[in-house]
Formats: C-alpha cells, sequence, structure tokens
C-alpha cells in the first residue's frame, strides 16, 4: 500500500457568470492533491491509503464517503472539530486552473509530529506534496515522518506549489529542498521549477537532485509532455497525447498517481527495484503516465481514471 499525506479539501469551480451580481453559483468537487493522488491509485487498481486530517463537519463527513467508496484505506486518517478547507478554482481559457484557498486553522492542518502514527509493514511507500509541505503544524510533522521513514519505503515527492496559502517562495525552497535530499523519485511541473528555481534549466535542477538518494526526476510540460531524468540513463522524453481539453484539474495528480501504480506493476516500487529498470521500462512509464494525465485533461474536474481506461 501507498500512504499519501496531505490535504484533503473540497474546491469550488464557478458557474458561468449570468450576470446577476446578486448570485453567484458554484460546483463543489472532492480534490486536494494528495487525496487525489490516493483516489487515482486505488482507481488504477494499487492498494492507497491517505495520512490526513478530516473535519468532522458535513464536507469532512463527504470527503471520508468518497475514500470509502474509492477503497482508499482510513486507518491513517485523523478526524477534527475544525472547518474543511475550501479551493476557489477558477478556469484560465485554456483550462489551467488558478486556486484561491480558505484554510488558516482548518482539518487538513492539524496533523502534528506527536500524533504520527507507526506504519504496518504493508506501507510500502510515502507521497508527500503540495503546500501541506509548507503550512504549520501539518508540514514540520511531514518532514519528521520522511525523514524516519526514508531508509524503509519508497519516498516519493510532488512540490506542487500553490502560492496562495504560502505566499514565501523561500519557505517553499526551504521545505522542498531536504525533502528532495530523501526521496526516491521526485514529480515537478516546469510552472513549479520556474516558480522554485528562475533561471535555473530543468536539467540542471535534476542533475542536482539525482546527486542525492534520488534516482528519477520527472518533469511535467503541460500540453508539452513531459521528460524524466534517470542517474543511470538519463534523459527520456514523451510528447503529450491528443485529446480535446476540458480542463487540466487533476492532470499532475494523475501522472503522479500512474507513476507509482505503474512501478508498482512491474514489482519495482521500492529503492531496491528502482535500480533495476530497464531504459526501455522507463521510457514505457512515461508514456503509461502522459497517457493517463491525457484521460483526466479531456474530463471536467479531478475525474482520474481507472485501470481499464489505460
Amino acid at each position: 500500500m501507498y500512504l499519501v499525506c496531505g490535504e484533503a479539501l473540497f474546491d469550488f469551480f464557478s458557474e458561468p457568470d449570468t450576470g446577476d451580481l446578486a448570485h453567484v453559483s458554484y460546483q463543489a468537487v472532492a480534490g486536494g492533491s494528495p487525496f487525489n493522488v490516493a483516489i487515482g491509485l486505488a482507481r488504477l487498481g494499487t492498494a492507497s491509503g491517505l495520512l490526513a486530517g478530516l473535519s468532522t463537519d458535513y464536507l469532512g463527513q463527504r470527503l471520508a464517503g468518497l475514500l470509502e467508496a474509492e477503497g482508499v484505506s482510513e486507518r491513517y486518517v485523523q478526524r477534527f472539530d475544525a472547518p474543511t478547507t475550501l479551493a476557489m478554482v477558477a478556469l484560465g481559457a485554456d483550462g489551467s486552473p488558478q486556486y484561491s484557498f480558505r484554510g488558516e486553522g482548518c482539518a487538513d492542518r492539524q496533523i502534528t509530529q506527536a500524533s504520527l502514527p507507526a506504519l504496518g509493514d504493508d506501507v510500502r511507500g510515502l507521497h508527500v506534496g503540495s503546500f501541506s509541505l509548507v503550512v504549520e503544524p501539518i508540514a514540520t510533522a511531514l518532514a519528521a515522518l520522511v525523514a524516519r521513514e526514508a531508509e524503509r519505503r519508497l519516498i516519493s515527492l510532488d512540490p506542487n506549489v500553490r502560492l496562495n496559502p504560502a505566499p514565501s517562495i523561500d519557505t517553499w525552497r526551504a521545505r522542498i529542498e531536504p525533502l528532495a535530499s530523501q526521496a526516491h523519485v521526485i514529480k515537478v511541473s516546469d510552472e513549479d521549477l520556474h516558480l522554485l528555481y528562475p533561471g535555473q534549466s530543468p536539467a540542471s535542477i535534476a542533475e542536482r537532485w539525482l546527486g542525492g538518494r534520488c534516482q528519477l526526476v520527472f518533469v511535467t510540460h503541460g500540453g508539452d509532455g513531459a521528460e524524466v531524468f534517470s542517474r543511470t540513463f538519463g534523459r527520456f522524453s514523451e510528447t503529450a497525447s491528443a485529446v480535446n481539453i476540458a480542463d487540466t484539474v487533476g492532470a499532475g495528480d494523475t501522472f503522479q498517481a500512474a507513476l507509482l501504480a505503474w512501478l508498482a506493476e512491474q514489482g519495482l516500487d521500492s529503492p531496491n527495484g528502482l535500480q533495476q529498470l530497464q531504459a526501455g521500462q522507463l521510457q514505457q512509464l512515461l508514456q503509461f503516465c502522459v497517457r493517463a494525465a491525457a484521460i483526466t485533461c479531456s474530463r471536467t474536474g479531478p475525474d482520474l481514471p481507472r485501470r481499464a481506461e489505460l
């Protein structure tokens, strides 16, 4: 089982403007990058669990119900008498989302280092990412969890930078760099790299990260596809699949879930397993992830694909 760690929330998508200034309509959809990845793994046939704080409020109950319906383990979920985070989402002309978060004091931030659980032997790896890496107290808790488990389990990282809940890019860098030094697999978007390290090429950043424990760095380029940098085999790239784009919400989370699911299917989902990867398999892995992300882009919201669709 992969234990995905971080936020769970509701995205509020604005409906088309009717011109009535007194009324604004929204469609609320369960989300949060880690929440999406956990569900994406389960839909692809790979056992997953979520380490997250869920509210006892109505929306928190909905999130818990969805985890159960999708087959995601709730063993490591913690419940709090605090609100559910809300993300207000506006879509650009190209389908890319712009987020504004209402999350201060909310349930998904409440996990502390003292409340970190012992992990069962069935947990093969951890995935961490998004703004839970930089908001407290969960940020300190997740950093401690990764440090505790990095010698024993596969560690996966996706920065998924969101400046609205944590505007300081220096804070993001300070949190991500120690995690990158402990992660075995890193997935990052070119947009995130531009924010984190303006003026530096993806190749130079990947090379630096590969100098630590990391063995694979995946960089996604939206409509231009994706590439992977391997410590052993160098660089591979894959063009994006041609689809009619509804929006790109959840595309990166889909790529992440597909990456971990593919490794699990091949029995390579461990630090030692990564060292057994062959060059041809890396290209297959990249193709699988790009194809999965394209399916999500063809649908509205974070509607991640199931294994049969791939």
